[in-house]
């Protein structure tokens, strides 16, 4: 099923962890329809400012998928709202702050990125429409614990 041009629905619900463990990762209905507004209006208008393919390193997690890979209980990627994303050649950093300047969101998160590494970390995004707060964080690991500051801090 192809939601826009370039995103379908089984690149969105693609898990290496459900495959690796023989694990269902099928979405139902209602989570299609917010995966494709995810790739309508993020994941599509990204595609086609950067010009280039957007790697979707996870979209949609069942709930047991989820909880395999250590996921929030409450992650927006088990209602198919977010994606966590990375563009070859393109600075995470760039990518986050393009999306929070350009684009309606829920959240983007700059996830471990590391400065003077442009390919560090990934971006988590994520759309919901009944709650577009356009909330920026910058997740960082201090004394072994993620912690989640206000801001893309690079």
């Amino acid at each position: 099923m192809n939601f826009t041009k370039n995103f379908t629905l089984s690149e969105l619900t693609k898990s290496e962890a459900a495959l690796r463990h023989d694990m269902d990762n099928s979405p139902p209905q209602d989570v299609i329809s917010n995966l494709q507004a995810l790739a309508v209006h993020v994941l599509q208008p990204v595609r086609d400012h950067f010009v280039r393919g957007v790697k979707v390193n996870s979209g949609y997690r069942s709930p047991d998928v989820n909880a395999k890979v250590g996921g929030s209980r409450t992650s927006d990627h088990c209602r198919g709202m977010a994606a966590d994303i990375e563009i070859p050649g393109v600075p995470n950093h760039e990518l986050a702050e393009w999306i929070s300047e350009n684009l309606p969101f829920t959240q983007v998160i700059l996830e471990f990125y590391t400065p003077g590494i442009p390919d560090s970390g990934w971006v988590h995004v994520s759309y919901d429409p009944g709650n577009l707060k356009k909330q920026s964080l910058t997740a960082t690991k201090q004394d072994g614990k993620t912690v989640y500051l206000q801001g893309l801090v690079a």
